[in-house]
């Protein structure tokens, strides 16, 4: 099964894609991000990160997408905003590939990869390179929150196999 894992935002998108074998053996397949810039437009800005995602889509076929929930600080309003209309691409893109799309919050994959609801974005970089037996933490943090992502939804998903048995 591959998993895509998404980190949306309007200026950096995170991408991190994941195959688990029958066995269950984890592998990244590949991971990025999908920068744009506000002199760009939104429009423009909306249409770079649809093209990119795209593309790993059409050349990678996920089984499902899994994608960060909306989350609004009450600090920063503007930001979840932002963020939803990198979302409403993912989820354009997962409807016209019909491509199963499930979405966690942020503390839900947390927990799930770190048993910590509050990890810092440097404990999940730390425990991502961990489990994947990568050399180096993920960078930028917007590739190593997509990656726990796409994992935490394999951990997710087979406690949720194991419940329905």
């Amino acid at each position: 099964m591959r998993i895509l894992g998404i980190d949306p935002g309007l200026a950096i998108t995170g991408y991190g894609l994941i195959e688990e074998s029958r066995s269950g053996r984890l592998k990244v397949l590949e991971a990025g991000y999908i920068k744009t810039y506000p002199s760009s437009g939104l429009g423009e800005r909306l249409n770079k990160i649809y093209k990119g995602l795209e593309g790993l889509i059409k050349e990678n076929r996920p089984n499902v997408i899994a994608l960060e929930e909306l989350y609004s600080h009450y600090r920063h309003p503007a930001s979840v905003i932002m963020m939803g209309h990198a979302r409403g691409v993912v989820c354009l893109l997962a409807g016209i590939q019909k491509i199963r799309l499930v979405n966690y919050p942020s503390t839900k994959v947390k927990k799930s990869i770190t048993g910590n609801g509050q990890a810092s974005k440097f404990q999940v970089q730390r425990t991502i390179q961990s489990l994947l037996g990568l050399r180096r933490a993920p960078e930028p943090v917007d590739v190593s929150d997509a990656l726990a992502v796409a994992l935490s939804h394999v951990y997710i998903d087979k406690k949720r196999y194991l419940y329905d048995q």
